[in-house]
């Protein structure tokens, strides 16, 4: 490169300084010419982009197509600052050539965490006990009945997503057993992983908690149904992270309503329920309203990575996190 890019921030005006603090701005521009305006999704037109090489964006950016790419005739590289490019890039971006970056693995991170403490809460039942204890008041309102705790708990891993990847290296320190479901996987793959490769049947019938990492495609929809939620043990805890329309929502209501199974959902189909839903008052049930990706001191984590991206394409033309167009159809 003969000289620094032009380079501009796309999106949500008042979210991406939480991504893009005071220093991450001056790191970056050390890489590229920076501009220090913010563009708005309804700027991209009348902003004066006609040498911009580089795009940064975050959340609320517009999708890419022709339109907004002729505004852009420069442009060579768009990194953005959170997880699925799917609403970003239109086809238009790769008869351009131009290539994408996306923070899917750092958001991640987050998601994993979540999961982590999930898993282990849920082991130890902690959910069931505190509604025993909130309605008794007691030390002794709660007496479990049946296997209880996390030493030799099973746990499955549906989805070697980045996720599910980096919840299987969490997973490693405790006294678990990690099993795995993933199509693309390998009986290989999984033992690096640290987990038995099986299929979903049998991941169902032999674990405690099971935790679902797959991207929401055509094929995962509803991957999780009445058929599937019945080869679950009683007592067993359904997590989802990923996304809601992996799970028959009415077939897991069921579950939940009947005590069979419990369930921590922080997505869910539809997103966000009906306020009358009963998941939201049942015992066994906790519901969050998305919040295991990045969100908070979290979202820095994120523009970090994206400043790092864009200096290691400006030094060597690489990219850690390249997403290409034969990706979309088997990632989130």
């Amino acid at each position: 490169m003969s000289g620094p890019a032009a380079a501009v921030v796309l999106g949500d005006a008042a979210l991406l300084p939480r991504l893009l603090d005071a220093r991450a701005l001056d790191e970056l521009r050390a890489h590229v010419d920076l501009r220090d305006d913010v563009v708005t999704p309804a700027s991209v037109a009348q902003a004066g982009l006609d040498d911009v090489a580089v795009l940064v964006t975050g959340w609320g950016a517009p999708p890419l197509d022709a339109a907004a790419l002729d505004a852009m005739p420069c442009l060579r590289l768009v990194v953005h600052t959170a997880g699925t490019v799917k609403s970003l890039v239109t086809p238009a971006v790769w008869e351009r050539g131009v290539r994408v970056s996306s923070g899917a693995a750092t958001n991640a991170v987050p998601v994993a965490e979540y999961a982590l403490a999930m898993v282990l809460l849920a082991g130890k039942r902690v959910g069931e006990a505190a509604e025993h204890y909130a309605t008794g008041r007691r030390l002794d309102a709660w007496r479990p009945a049946g296997e209880v705790g996390n030493n030799g708990a099973t746990v499955g891993v549906v989805g070697a997503s980045r996720t599910g990847r980096r919840l299987l290296e969490l997973l490693r320190p405790f006294d678990l057993r990690p099993l795995l479901h993933d199509p693309s996987v390998t009986p290989a793959q999984a033992t690096a992983l640290g987990a038995e490769l099986l299929p979903l049947d049998a991941l169902l019938t032999a674990s405690d908690v099971v935790t679902l990492h797959a991207p929401a495609l055509p094929a995962t929809h509803r991957m999780i149904g009445a058929a599937q939620l019945a080869r679950m043990r009683d007592g067993t805890t359904l997590l989802n992270t990923a996304r809601g329309s992996l799970v028959d929502t009415d077939a897991l209501t069921a579950e939940v309503l009947r005590g069979r199974l419990r369930a921590v959902l922080d997505v869910t189909d539809p997103e966000p329920l009906p306020p009358d839903h009963p998941l939201f008052d049942a015992p066994g049930a906790v519901l969050t309203p998305h919040v295991a990706g990045s969100l908070g001191n979290e979202l820095r984590r994120l523009g970090d990575e994206a400043v790092a991206e864009v200096g290691r394409w400006v030094r060597t033309g690489a990219l850690r996190s390249e997403v290409r167009a034969d990706d979309l159809a088997r990632i989130a």
